[in-house]
């Protein structure tokens, strides 16, 4: 049997004595704590109180690419769906409370249905990485101890593939459930779609259709006793031999889905398109968010420029999200991709965007189309955005290029935390806000996780001193907003100065030329190590013909613009995008692979390229 999901962790421990010391903390007399006055928050009450308020309303859509809207439901729809899945999970496939269950799918309606039915069920829900191979995927199938695994059926090989490997590790192979919608069928259909279909237990529509012929309308939902339990399991980047699932519990969700509703400025009943792959911390929590106030899902299972201007144009998106590559792509779009954008007065859409410091130019430009980008910052633990960089009206005047350059910090704490601050990781004391003093990114608050899976040492770890350590080196500014200047592991340290590999790009983001670029260190025989900045033109220009003078051209535009010794001391052109993660982050680790095999710099050419680094301050830098 599966083991089921809880949570054994010092923050579990902390809240199960607070919980029952709670009599003995209510010190005014007469005061009483009972079921009329408390109620363990959830998000499941969202999809309760808008399928009462907005029944008729769309509750999900998506279309083919072609032939128009291909999904459509309402809110009545989509509570009794869920009602039916949770009924056919705790019936047909035994569930219990606390049991884990998978999802392996890109952005189809489903997985809407699924963030709901599933904890209706009492059930946690762990949404897999849709990028993963069929060996990583085995691993957290088996870590998770998954009961059950809903699969797209896009990813379908890969899955039976993860499923061969449990059964041949020994562990117990989870039930398989196979969603059958496929968005975009008309235009290009993923290639397992067509693979045949064998090793199936059951089919979501004929699971749901069964579960209809039951008293799923009448199934009594497992409400939590505690709204501590956990909702679901999330599982970071990490290597096959430590997956850290990520708890997170039913109050963090709520919270955090509340939260992103008031970040984002979300008002009744809107329409949000799903760029955001919906696996990243339960799509931000925003599956949950936009339940609360009765708005429209809107599922894309690739996300293209011209998929999200069609969407704006044929829903009336409201909101989206996105990592600053997505920024990138509607920045870039071609004039063809735009075409089916209203004509008129522009429809404003708000743009959450996070994963990596946007640079300011590609802030400037989505300014200049009409997108309003609100800049957060967040981990996996902590259910996502965790700061925004709250726009202040008084910065409405200033000039459009430090209005980008404001809105690339990360800000403040939401108001799901209690604090975000930058620390000395030794001292645990405050930096200064004086934009130049480096310390290390800790929160701490409702919307951090309760603990890593089955790894209470890891756990311990990253809460130690009452803070979430991020490992995200950062300054703040006179107004005490947060600046992150890169990842601790991605800092390059040069002739013992600390390079921000953040600023660097954003210095490369400013030539006009430029569509993507990433800087990592590259071995220098002189420095230890230098920048080596790898870039995408626009265009699709790669290092052909003229690519040393582009190169040499990028060069000396980054030592016009920034301190000498930061400036890139090796360029790549490339022709193809740059790797990055299902999430839309850049591949550092790949891309340092690559700079590490190009070998050292000679000290030669490195000794007499630069001046000696001063040590003093400067760009947000300090030694280590």
């Amino acid at each position: 049997m599966a083991a089921s999901l809880e949570l054994q962790t010092p923050v579990a421990a902390a809240a199960a004595l607070l919980l029952s010391t709670a009599s003995s903390t209510i010190s005014m007399e007469g005061t009483v704590l009972c079921s009329a006055n408390h109620a363990p928050l959830t998000p499941i009450s969202f999809l309760e109180r808008t399928a009462l308020v907005y029944p008729d309303r769309l509750a999900i859509v998506a279309t083919d690419g072609s032939a128009g809207v291909a999904v459509s439901r309402t809110w009545r729809d989509t509570r009794a769906r869920c009602l039916r899945l949770a009924a056919a999970l705790t019936g047909r496939l035994g569930v219990q409370r606390h049991d884990v269950v998978a999802v392996f799918a890109q952005n189809i309606p489903a997985v809407c249905e699924l963030h709901f039915g599933v904890p209706m069920a009492g059930a946690v829900i762990c949404t897999l990485n849709s990028r993963l191979d069929a060996a990583m995927a085995a691993v957290l199938l088996r870590h998770s101890e998954a009961k059950v695994v809903f699969v797209d059926r896009a990813l379908l090989g890969v899955a039976q593939k993860a499923l061969v490997l449990v059964a041949e590790a020994g562990a117990r192979r989870p039930v398989l459930v196979l969603i059958s919608e496929l968005l975009d069928e008309n235009e290009r259909s993923p290639p397992d779609a067509k693979i045949k279909v064998t090793r199936v237990d059951y089919e979501y529509e004929h699971l749901l259709s069964a579960a209809a012929a039951g008293s799923s309308p009448d199934f009594a939902i497992r409400w939590p006793a505690d709204e501590n339990e956990p909702i679901a399991l999330n599982y970071t980047s990490g290597t096959t031999s430590r997956p850290k699932g990520v708890i997170y519990s039913h109050r963090g969700a709520y919270l955090s889905s509340l939260a992103a509703v008031i970040v984002n400025a979300m008002g009744e009943t809107p329409v949000y398109l799903w760029t955001v792959p919906m696996f990243h911390c339960n799509g931000w929590c925003q599956v949950w968010g936009v339940a609360a106030q009765g708005g429209t899902n809107v599922c894309v299972r690739r996300v293209t420029a011209a998929a999200i201007f069609d969407s704006v144009a044929r829903h009336g998106v409201t909101h989206m999200g996105g990592a600053p590559t997505v920024l990138s792509m509607i920045v870039n779009a071609t004039a063809d991709e735009r075409r089916r954008q209203p004509g008129g007065r522009r429809r404003r859409v708000t743009v959450m965007t996070g994963g990596a410091p946007p640079p300011p130019q590609v802030l400037f430009r989505m300014e200049e189309q009409g997108f309003l980008v609100i800049h957060s910052y967040g981990l996996t633990e902590t259910y996502g955005p965790a700061t925004v960089c709250t726009w202040k009206p008084e910065w409405d005047a200033l000039p459009a290029e430090e209005r980008a350059r404001i809105k690339s910090r990360q800000g403040l704490h939401h108001v799901g935390l209690e604090a975000a601050d930058v620390k000395d990781p030794a001292t645990m004391r405050s930096v200064p806000a004086d934009g130049r003093t480096v310390g290390e990114v800790m929160l701490r608050g409702n919307t951090v996780m309760s603990g890593y899976y089955k790894d209470g040492g890891a756990t311990a770890e990253a809460l130690a001193g009452g803070w979430l350590r991020s490992g995200d080196l950062a300054v703040r500014e006179e107004d005490g907003y947060i600046k992150i200047l890169d990842r601790s592991k991605d800092i390059i340290i040069s002739g013992g100065e600390n390079i921000s590999t953040v600023e660097v790009e954003a210095a490369l983001f400013g030539h006009p030329a430029v569509e993507e670029a990433a800087v990592v260190g590259r071995p220098d025989e002189y420095w230890g190590e230098t920048p080596c900045a790898f870039v995408k033109l626009r265009g699709g220009g790669g290092g052909g013909g003229g690519g040393a003078a582009v190169e040499e051209e990028l060069m000396a535009f980054c030592r016009a613009r920034l301190p000498r010794y930061m400036a890139p001391r090796t360029v790549v052109v490339v022709e193809e995008e740059l790797p990055k993660t299902a999430t839309g982050k850049v591949q550092k680790v790949a891309l340092r692979e690559r700079a590490k095999a190009m070998g050292s710099l000679p000290a030669a050419a490195s000794s007499s390229s630069r001046r000696a680094p001063t040590g003093t301050a400067g760009s947000g830098r300090s030694k280590l």
